[in-house]
């Protein structure tokens, strides 16, 4: 990250600031690389200093997802309820895009912070004046889970183009013929998987899965359960057993 400027350096420390120097530096060189040493170095202060705007690395943290979370802008007014809670959750996933090591911090946090906090508020306030009973709401943002702030988690994360069984060292030329080899393999072993991860041409930065578009899987499941929700909203939903509608226990 370029060293800020003399005039920078000298401007007021204020917890804004050590927090967004912060956001910058993770942006820059990674979660991992930050420390509250690195982070002084990059204000042009002594560590000790940061400690009257922070208490520790915890509450630094905090304050950073805050700041990210806290720009995530709500859609227009006046939407109906699908379309905001849509732009709402989009807005959110753009924003946590920005900064590629937020999802890995909030995760990492034993509770939700304030801004964490408006924005499930929001979001369940979309749904309470879209006509959703608590209840409903209730299980609605249990099914949202991670998608309220833009992320899933997928079952593996493998690096793309992986095929299990082939030597990562091995000669480009070599390396071809044992990955030919290995995918003979699995489709023996495993047809309807290598059918369908043959299927399509995934993004080479694809999480979800090589020949995937991360954008497309995550706004088709995020509409799936939108029109979900309004079926179970018209027919009166409840999860109250033996309720008409509502699942048998």
């Amino acid at each position: 990250m370029a060293q800020q400027t003399d005039a920078a350096r000298r401007a007021p420390l204020s917890r804004d600031r050590v927090l967004r120097a912060a956001v910058a530096l993770a942006d820059a060189t990674g979660i991992e690389a930050l420390s509250m040493r690195r982070l002084a170095q990059e204000l042009g202060v002594v560590p000790m200093a940061l400690y009257k705007h922070v208490a520790n690395k915890e509450e630094l943290l905090d304050g950073m997802v805050d700041a990210v979370v806290g720009g995530i802008h709500p859609p227009d007014p006046g939407a109906d309820w699908r379309a905001a809670v849509r732009g709402r959750v989009l807005a959110a996933r753009e924003a946590l895009r920005s900064h590629p090591w937020a999802a890995q911090v909030i995760r990492s946090r034993s509770g939700p912070t304030p801004a964490l906090l408006a924005h499930m508020d929001a979001v369940i306030g979309l749904f309470r004046t879209g006509g959703f009973s608590v209840d409903l709401t209730h299980h609605v943002m249990h099914a949202l889970g991670g998608r309220i702030l833009g992320f899933t988690q997928e079952v593996f994360d493998a690096p793309p183009g992986a095929v299990p069984g082939a030597a990562p060292d091995a000669a480009p030329d070599a390396r071809a013929g044992e990955q030919a080899a290995a995918f003979q393999q699995l489709a023996q072993r495993y047809p309807y998987v290598t059918e369908l991860a043959g299927a399509t041409a995934h993004d080479d930065d694809s999480v979800v899965g090589r020949g995937c578009d991360d954008q497309f899987e995550f706004e088709f499941a995020l509409d799936l359960l939108l029109d979900g929700f309004e079926r179970r909203r018209e027919q009166g939903w409840t999860s109250a057993p033996g309720a008409p509608g509502g699942p048998a226990r």
